[in-house]
């Protein structure tokens, strides 16, 4: 069996009932940018092809789905580790079967950090010129953002069950203050943040908004941008494979 409907709709009622996931997953990325954009008076301002809150908004939407994508991935590879794969023999369900299941779970609640953002700033006046460039910011985040899950599975297999989850988390959080998310940077700064896994993802998804240009009025080329997405995303894999190996070196 490739899929369980059950198993799906268990892991998402688990997932829910969750309170880390709630708070972290859902909660923190509406509420920083309630906090940044909406309740702040240059929120209305213009920026790009929207405004403030706009930029803000999506820059929080990514965020939320960064942390989704790593921490619920990496408690895949945690259970995967404690021997789940052993109770999966007994079960129709297939390994492969098992990983959709987290996979899909971990981009609905991707999905519905981005919604429920998407929502607030929509109800507290975020405005782009042209409608596709939602859908577009939208796209980009949950494509873009699926190399995250990657990110997770590689601390999951990598670090002990623990503190895989709440190191997945914490770290994007970490990676979200000096990668140019939360705050605007700029001078040595800003420097530093174009080599974190953040940066690249972020200013892809703001790209429909900016297209390149930064609050500091520098402006990001597109193939640089691409290119932090494209050498995080090998790291990441690098990571997986590092896992991977440790995982089996402690059989």
């Amino acid at each position: 069996m490739s899929i369980s409907p059950t198993m799906l709709r268990v892991e998402a009622i688990r997932q829910i009932r969750n309170p880390y996931t709630l708070a972290f997953t859902l909660g923190m990325p509406v509420a920083m940018y309630l906090l940044f954009g909406a309740s702040m008076g240059y929120g209305s301002m213009p920026a790009g092809n929207g405004n403030v809150k706009f930029y803000v908004m999506v820059s929080m939407a990514a965020y939320g789905t960064a942390v989704a994508m790593s921490s619920l991935t990496s408690l895949a590879a945690t259970e995967a580790k404690q021997g789940w794969g052993r109770q999966l023999g007994m079960t129709p369900l297939s390994t492969t079967g098992y990983a959709t299941i987290k996979l899909l779970t971990a981009v609905a609640f991707a999905a519905l950090a981005v919604l429920l953002v998407f929502a607030a700033g929509i109800l507290t006046g975020a405005e782009a010129t042209d409608a596709w460039r939602w859908w577009a910011a939208a796209g980009i985040i949950l494509g873009v953002g699926l190399m995250f899950g990657l990110y997770g599975l590689g601390v999951g297999l990598f670090f002990n069950s623990d503190t895989a989850a709440a190191l997945a988390s914490i770290s994007m959080t970490f990676f979200a203050f000096f990668g140019n998310v939360f705050i605007p940077l700029d001078g040595v700064m800003l420097d530093i943040a174009r080599f974190t896994p953040l940066y690249g993802f972020v200013a892809l998804s703001r790209w429909p908004l900016t297209e390149g240009t930064l609050t500091t009025g520098q402006t990001d080329p597109l193939w640089g941008v691409v290119l932090n997405v494209v050498v995080w995303l090998v790291i990441f894999a690098v990571l997986v494979a590092a896992g991977v190996k440790r995982s089996r070196s402690r059989r």
